[in-house]
């Protein structure tokens, strides 16, 4: 790795590290508050990275682009309504990285009002690079296919069907990995996100000003 790509890593690491952190603490929180202690007990209740970071998944992310966190555990039978309440926590996740990035965009138009002379800086990229990942950890966790979070909305649906249910849950994870290295090996993309993320990243900078 030549200097210039560990000047991008440090870049957008910040970013990672919050989106992932902010996005585990939504689900561990949520589930608190649907009843389930779990997360609390696990200590998962919590905006320390270290708590929610895995290694690996971290490491994978920051080297081909795609990773996880620590999934955070809980408890359906503590659930005050479980079929909904499972909906709520995997939603939470993606939820807490879109407003993130709205409130990270925010910020970085009022400093760039506040200080015109910082609109290409070290600081405006980190920022950008931030709001940019929380979009795609948004986009990216809605698509449903386990072990995404947006797979619980397709899972809940297909409850009434035991056998397709476990199937999904089973071998979602092979399906994904399959797009993933299918779109890197064949150039074909087979998860096309990025796109929206453009959409949402430069669609809601315009309308605070910022055309970057």
């Amino acid at each position: 790795m030549d200097s210039f790509d560990i000047l991008r890593t440090l870049k957008f690491l910040p970013g990672i590290i919050l989106g992932l952190t902010v996005h585990e603490f939504s689900h561990a929180l949520t589930a608190k508050k649907c009843g389930d202690k779990t997360s609390e007990e696990q200590g998962r209740i919590t905006l320390n990275p270290l708590k929610h970071i895995d290694l690996l998944g971290f490491i994978m992310l920051l080297v081909a682009g795609f990773g996880w966190a620590k999934p955070v555990q809980f408890n359906e039978l503590n659930l005050r309504n479980p079929r909904t309440d499972v909906i709520k926590i995997a939603v939470a996740g993606p939820v807490s990285n879109a407003l993130l990035s709205i409130l990270l965009s925010v910020i970085l138009a009022v400093i760039v009002k506040i200080h015109p002379e910082s609109y290409y800086t070290l600081t405006t990229e980190v920022f950008l690079y931030a709001i940019y990942i929380n979009w795609g950890l948004f986009i990216f966790n809605l698509i449903p296919i386990p072990p995404l979070d947006g797979s619980h909305l397709l899972l809940n649906y297909f409850r009434r069907f035991p056998a397709l249910h476990a199937g999904l849950y089973k071998y979602g994870s092979f399906i994904l990995l399959g797009l993933i290295f299918g779109s890197m090996l064949t150039k074909i993309n087979f998860l096309p996100i990025w796109p929206l993320i453009q959409f949402l990243g430069k669609g809601f900078l315009s309308i605070l000003g910022l055309h970057i």
